[in-house]
């Protein structure tokens, strides 16, 4: 199994994962937050054609995750995995499109890969993020989560590559240029998570076949990759977890 961002941010988002079986291969996108032409320059700079992908499954109806999902679905005849309280948030946008319903709890097969939602605390209509295995390696990823829960923990448990929500540095913050609201909102408990509560969560995780972990959705205003590369060395130190960080404009590339 192997898996590659698009780009990571509040200006958009979309992760691909890909395992084979023999000679098949199957590719999901995880959200896309870009629009049609720019989803599919991202996506050649992967090598992957839109045509390739057997579904597009989507975390909850935010713009920078959702905003480019129903066109590049009904363009490349794409099936679509999604929340029943996320599609009553953009039913109109979803005409033309084979839509599928998930549920926490209820894993389902897309070609070589078991996709299991999970829901968390964000504030959008019924939220979840999901992990991946081919049966070998499990992949979690958690964005978009104002705070930790005993599910989330659970859901999580013995990742061998985990993609992590590092989104603001509490003071930067608070010193930013935000109004009241808006910091109110990205640092609530149906917001984001700071450095600190992601540390929080990775600290209580079973990382006994951790070998990966990709610190994602950082802002670009109240964060800074070296602060989070010190959030997380307090908890791994020099440890064999390889530490990357994804970021707006390219992601990442493919890792195994």
């Amino acid at each position: 199994m192997r898996f590659a961002s698009l780009g990571s941010g509040s200006e958009g988002n979309a992760l691909l994962i890909s395992a084979t079986s023999g000679i098949t291969e199957t590719q999901v996108m995880l959200d896309c937050g870009f629009g049609l032409r720019e989803a599919e320059s991202r996506l050649s700079h992967l090598h992957v054609d839109p045509k390739q992908l057997s579904g597009i499954i989507v975390t909850h109806e935010h713009q920078d995750h959702v905003g480019g999902v129903f066109r590049l679905a009904r363009r490349h005849k794409i099936p679509v995995w999604i929340t029943q309280g996320t599609l009553e948030a953009v039913r109109d946008e979803a005409a033309g499109v084979t839509v599928h319903i998930c549920r926490d709890g209820e894993s389902f097969v897309i070609g070589d890969l078991e996709i299991q939602p999970y829901t968390v605390p964000h504030d959008a209509r019924e939220p979840v993020q999901y992990t991946a295995t081919d049966g070998i390696s499990k992949l979690g990823v958690l964005t978009d989560v104002g705070h930790s829960t005993p599910h989330l923990v659970d859901a999580l448990r013995g990742c061998d590559a985990l993609v992590l929500e590092f989104n603001h540095d509490t003071d930067m913050l608070a010193q930013s240029v935000y109004p009241p609201w808006l910091k109110a909102r990205i640092g609530g408990q149906m917001g984001h998570l700071s450095n600190q509560q992601s540390a929080e969560i990775l600290q209580s995780l079973d990382r006994n076949r951790l070998k990966r972990l990709i610190a994602g959705h950082l802002s670009q205003k109240n964060n800074s990759p070296d602060k989070v590369r010190s959030a997380i060395h307090g908890v791994l130190g020099d440890g064999d977890v390889e530490v990357v960080i994804a970021d707006q404009a390219s992601g990442f590339g493919w890792m195994a």
